[in-house]
């Protein structure tokens, strides 16, 4: 190993309302001292570090002209857990994009408000994405 992961950091127009959206998914606690780099610790120990960039561009999956740059995939246990996030990211501002139609395994793709795209993966999956 030549080092150890230390952030995923993702740019965004409002770091403060990306993060608190993301701590609404995964918990933890939220640093949001500086408006411009917003950092979020979850309760695994993973971090996520939110930039303000200007002129952000988000991508707009599946338009090949502004193509995802990269995507963070959630796990749930069951069917039941898949509505209830369904429900939850929602909630917290996530736009439904796509149901892979899965009857044993299957995700739902939901578009976050930076317009990253979030599958949402699970076992026993039998509908929507």
């Amino acid at each position: 190993m030549i080092a150890k992961l230390l952030s995923t950091v993702i740019d965004c127009p409002d770091p403060v309302a990306l993060g608190t959206f993301y701590a609404g998914i995964l918990g933890g606690r939220l640093d949001a001292a500086d408006p411009e780099w917003v950092e979020l610790y979850a309760p695994d120990g993973r971090r996520f570090s939110f930039q303000k960039v200007a002129d952000h561009r988000p991508p707009r999956w599946p338009d090949p002209e502004r193509p995802q740059q990269f995507h963070l995939d959630f796990e749930v246990d069951t069917v039941e857990d898949v509505e209830v996030a369904q429900r939850a990211v929602e909630a917290l501002g996530a736009v439904f994009l796509h149901d892979s139609g899965g009857r044993t395994r299957g995700f739902r793709v939901f578009r976050d408000p930076n317009a990253l795209d979030l599958p949402f993966y699970g076992t026993g999956l039998s509908t929507a994405a």
